[in-house]
C-alpha cells in the first residue's frame, strides 16, 4: 500500500508547483539563466534551533567546524541520504556525472525553492540536443522528510566548505530531528 506523502512535504511541494519554479537547477549548460541568483561565499548560520541551522533570510543552512571536519548533524543526515538517493544520477559528492548535472554546481545558483520545487516535482528538458529528465520525488518519504538536509549538505558542497567524501566528523542527532524524523516517516 503506497502511503501519502508527508503534509509539510506535500504542502510545500504543491506550494513552489503552483508558483511555477522551473528554475535552471538541472540544466548543465553555464549560460542558462538562473531563476535566482544566490550570494557568493559561505554562509554563516543566523538562527539555530536545537542542532538545525537556517540563515538570515529563514533558509536551512550548515554550521562546519574544524577546516570542515566536524559537521552539524543536518549536513550528514544530508550527505547520507543524497548518497543513498541522489548519487545513482547526480553521482559522488554532487559533482554530476554523464547521465545529469552538477547539483554542486546548480546551487551556486539556484535558491532553495527552485531546488525542492524540482525534487518534488521533477522536470523534463527535452530537445534534439539533450534528453535530461529528472523525476518527481514528491511522494517519496525517504527524500522529501530529508529535503532540507540534502539542500544543506549540496549546499555547503557548493560553497566549498565541505570537500569530497564523507564528512570525518558531525554533532550528534538532537531531539528534536528525531521527532520531526519520526513524525514525518510515520
Amino acid at each position: 500500500m503506497r502511503r501519502p506523502a508527508p503534509p509539510v512535504a506535500a504542502s510545500l511541494a504543491s506550494a513552489l508547483l503552483l508558483l511555477g519554479t522551473t528554475g535552471a537547477w538541472a540544466d548543465p549548460t553555464p549560460s542558462a539563466a538562473p531563476s535566482s541568483v544566490k550570494s557568493e561565499g559561505p554562509t554563516q548560520p543566523a538562527k539555530v534551533d536545537d542542532g538545525s541551522y537556517t540563515d538570515k533570510d529563514g533558509t536551512p543552512t550548515y554550521h562546519v567546524t574544524e577546516g570542515g571536519k566536524m559537521v552539524d548533524w543536518p549536513a550528514m543526515s544530508g550527505y547520507v541520504r543524497y548518497n543513498a538517493n541522489c548519487i545513482v544520477c547526480h553521482g559522488p559528492d554532487g559533482a554530476g556525472s554523464t547521465y545529469a548535472p552538477s547539483l554542486v554546481e546548480a546551487l551556486k545558483r539556484d535558491d532553495y525553492a527552485t531546488f525542492v520545487g524540482i525534487v518534488a516535482g521533477g522536470k523534463k528538458d527535452v530537445n534534439s540536443a539533450q534528453q535530461l529528465v529528472m523525476p518527481a520525488f514528491g511522494d517519496n518519504r525517504n527524500v522529501m522528510c530529508y529535503i532540507d538536509d540534502i539542500y544543506v549538505y549540496l549546499r555547503a558542497r557548493a560553497d566549498g566548505v565541505i570537500g569530497r567524501g564523507r564528512p570525518a566528523e558531525h554533532e550528534p542527532k538532537s531531539e528534536s530531528f528525531r521527532k520531526r524524523e519520526d513524525a514525518c516517516m510515520g
